[in-house]
């Protein structure tokens, strides 16, 4: 295994690096032995994960060995494999563990979802590193209980603190003598479920196995959420913060990520539920002192009486406010405060009414449990009233006022069509919204903790500076990493014209015009029929999506001799798979786009959304992603009141008395919210070393340089405009016919009309066939008219690039 001494660490790497991957190892060690913060892009493709894990951990090792106990490690005994150590080892093990833990730095790594931190983990087990190391996974993830696994959200977690505070669940009571008997446990890599199988087969509560193994650990893996949200984070006992490295993987959304903890929607649908759940702690409540004559304060009907009442007036107050717009009610965020106040809602009454919430939820808990058994209907008793302890929370975080002033208090008045609490569809209802402006309020805890530095890394990060005035901290240590492929292994082209010669542009100006949706449509018909295998188009709404679609299949274009509608010529070139709304329908999405991907000699077609599943996380690899086509910039609706009132407060924090300062703009962020979204779409292609593919751009608004800076840098040198669609037809089937032509399962001749025929290939190299609308029917990209069209047709998989033409040609 290839060792690396990057400034003075010895870094072991599975595979010999290549030049970006030294890079992105030195800037990350930089900013780990200078405590400095980093932000780092690199591509999909580059090993960043893999690059990531073995900086950081080959800089823990340079403090000392990693805490493994029990077969060997820094400052403990070793043991034969497979032998327990004595009770004496163990409790040296221990204090040795704890003096080792006082001094050596904690690395705590951080992603989106579940399966991001899987396949980190994965990559772990590739490497010759063996650390002490933890998951936390949430109760709905990893709980084994029958009965409280089939719950969610705050219901199982109140249902499995009841259970056992009266240890009366057995995978818990077992945790703390597995941990005792099992202290290797976390020696080697493991995942969440590696945990639920120990649960399942020995008995122990996988949950409670997570949080006890992360008291001492030198990697921790935990999703975002853990360190985000305030109370997550405090239940993370045994961290020691100020020694501690927090890396955020997949950090492209983490701004509107931190933004969203810190703000809350109250939705009168939510706010019925939670005055009726109060109704019925005061019946529980009556009911329990009848039978028990208890005088327990939990058990006082009067506290939830005045819970009720003090519900009651706020549905009233906000009912009462003036809105005077369809704009909305909009008052600066420190008036939360003096509407808050006239109801007798303060900073010191809000922890009464933080704590009489609580004995209401263990109250609702103990009252469904008694009719039916542990936390069954938990779910609808408890869900809804939590949601006013947290909007508490956030009002009066920390007991004081100062971060007000990057919120915005908001209701707004809508019409309710649905919901599951209004009893009339139709109904006028309110929203009471209170947003955070400031993403960085959570980049600010952790200075207060005094974290050692903070790492963002993703595959889309640009545009930086934003990013980092967003988050409003200092990344003294940067990085935009080139990609580990040729330039002959992608092709980008910026298309500003359709077939026809109008122009594409996807703004709010054009876009419901059928000029528009007519050239968009065939010129994604002649796309499908140049790219083999899989193709991806990105739109940037679903709203967006959906018209266009409808349009092609009950319209051809009009200048068209053809009798086929535009979306039975794109399903004459490939399956058609449309990304759902519903998240619910999205795995068979999935799997349908696999199936007639393998299935269809000629490949398929993704229509998805920008911002969507699809261009989230998903790997497109090889014939699954050959192009990508995004037909325009995914701009937020500037009409919404929550992008209005952002805009509006970022233009005001970057007004003259701030001069000194270099904000960001509420243009700026708009534009930039928008070119992220596009970069993490185009990411979907060209997954590792050998993939290729292509990426195109269908829209007249990409030729301007302030977007094409904001594109992710490793793209920027490919990137080239054309003036006419016919050479963009030229390029783009010259590069797939290269590629096609490149691959050693293609160059084996069998007969003599093979020769021909790549002499034939030769000929045509010139003229490229594309569909144009018009009475001439096909027409070459010289404008020529072609009465027998033959075209190149890329290869289907495993198939050589002279067979392709051969089946389109009668010799």
């Amino acid at each position: 295994m290839p060792v690396y001494s990057i400034r003075g660490v010895n870094v072991d790497f599975p595979f010999d690096a290549y030049d970006c991957q030294i890079t992105y190892m030195d800037r990350v060690i930089e900013s780990l032995q200078q405590g400095k913060n980093a932000l780092l892009e690199s591509p999909t493709g580059t090993g960043k994960t893999l690059c990531l894990l073995c900086a950081s951990l080959a800089w823990r090792r340079t403090f000392g060995e990693f805490l493994r106990v029990g077969r060997g490690g820094g400052g403990t005994k070793q043991l034969p494999y497979g032998s327990q150590p004595s009770a004496s080892q163990q409790s040296e093990d221990s204090t040795s563990q704890k003096q080792q833990q006082s001094r050596y730095p904690v690395i705590i790594y951080a992603s989106r979802t579940h399966s991001q931190l899987r396949q980190v983990i994965k990559e772990l087990k590739a490497t010759s590193y063996r650390p002490k190391m933890a998951v936390l996974g949430s109760r709905e993830q990893m709980c084994i209980h029958d009965e409280v696994s089939k719950l969610h959200g705050r219901a199982q977690n109140n249902a499995c603190h009841f259970l056992c505070k009266k240890r009366r669940c057995p995978h818990n009571n077992h945790v703390a003598e597995f941990i005792k008997n099992k202290p290797e446990l976390g020696n080697e890599p493991f995942d969440i479920e590696d945990l639920i199988n120990i649960g399942r087969h020995k008995g122990p509560c996988p949950y409670y196995i997570s949080r006890e193994l992360s008291k001492s650990v030198d990697i921790l893996f935990a999703p975002y959420n853990y360190l985000i949200d305030p109370g997550n984070r405090r239940s993370l006992n045994g961290i020691p913060w100020d020694n501690a490295v927090l890396i955020f993987d997949e950090a492209h959304n983490l701004e509107s990520i931190c933004a969203d903890a810190a703000s809350f929607d109250l939705f009168p649908n939510n706010l019925t539920a939670c005055i009726a759940e109060a109704h019925e702690c005061i019946k529980l409540c009556s009911a329990k002192r009848s039978i028990e004559n208890s005088a327990d304060k939990q058990f006082d009907p009067e506290n939830y009486a005045i819970l009720k009442a003090l519900l009651m007036a706020l549905e009233k107050k906000i009912a009462e406010l003036l809105i005077g717009s369809e704009l909305g009610y909009t008052k600066a965020g420190s008036y939360i405060y003096d509407f808050l106040s006239e109801l007798n809602i303060t900073s010191d009454t809000s922890k009464k009414l933080i704590e009489t919430i609580d004995c209401a939820s263990l109250l609702l808990e103990e009252g469904n449990s008694a009719q039916t058994g542990p936390g069954v209907q938990a779910k609808a008793a408890v869900s809804r009233l939590e949601s006013i302890r947290d909007m508490l929370d956030i009002i009066f975080r920390g007991g004081g006022q100062n971060h007000a002033k990057y919120y915005r208090f908001h209701v707004n008045e809508s019409q309710q069509t649905h919901g599951d609490a209004l009893k009339f569809l139709g109904k006028s209802s309110r929203t009471l919204s209170w947003w955070c402006f400031n993403p960085g309020l959570a980049m600010e805890e952790f200075l207060k903790l005094g974290v050692r530095s903070i790492i963002l890394t993703s595959g889309t990060l640009s545009p930086l500076d934003s990013l980092a005035m967003e988050l409003n901290l200092e990344f003294p240590v940067r990085l935009e990493n080139p990609h580990v492929i040729s330039s002959d292994q992608v092709w980008v082209g910026v298309v500003p014209v359709g077939p026809s010669g109008h122009a594409l542009n996807s703004s709010y100006r054009t876009r419901n015009t059928i000029q528009y949706k007519q050239e968009l449509g065939t010129a994604i018909v002649n796309f499908a029929r140049i790219v083999p295998d899989g193709l991806l188009v990105f739109f940037p709404s679903y709203s967006m999506m959906d018209m266009c679609v409808d349009f092609w299949k009950n319209r051809n274009h009009s200048n068209s001799a053809s009798e086929n509608t535009i979306w039975q010529r794109i399903c004459k070139h490939k399956q058609p798979v449309i990304e759902p709304r519903q998240s619910s329908n999205f795995q068979s999405a999935i799997e349908d786009y696999r199936a007639k991907l393998h299935d269809s000699s000629s490949g398929a077609i993704f229509f998805a959304v920008c911002r969507g599943k699809v261009s989230e996380g998903l790997d497109f690899a090889d014939r699954a992603g050959r192009a990508v086509i995004v037909t325009g910039m995914p701009f937020a609706t500037p009409t919404d009141a929550k992008v209005r009132l952002k805009r509006e407060y970022l233009d005001k924090q970057g007004t003259p008395s701030n001069k000194n300062t270099k904000m960001l703009t509420g243009e700026e962020w708009y534009v930039q919210q928008a070119a992220r979204a596009v970069n993490q779409a185009v990411g979907r292609v060209i997954r590792h070393r050998h993939d290729y593919g292509a990426i195109i751009y269908c829209d007249e608004r990409f030729v301007w340089p302030n977007y094409q800076s904001q594109m992710s840098y490793w793209l920027r040198p490919h990137i080239k405009c054309y003036s006419k669609y016919g050479e963009v037809v030229q390029g783009l089937t010259r590069f797939f016919r290269d590629k096609a032509s490149s691959d050693p399962l293609t160059l084996e001749p069998t007969d003599c009309n093979t020769y021909v025929l790549a002499g034939i290939l030769m000929l045509v190299d010139v003229k490229f066939f594309l569909e144009v609308p018009g009475d001439k029917g096909i027409v070459d990209s010289l404008g020529h008219q072609i009465d027998d069209p033959v075209g190149f047709t890329p290869p289907r998989h495993g198939e050589s690039a002279s067979a392709s033409l051969q089946s389109k040609c009668h010799l």
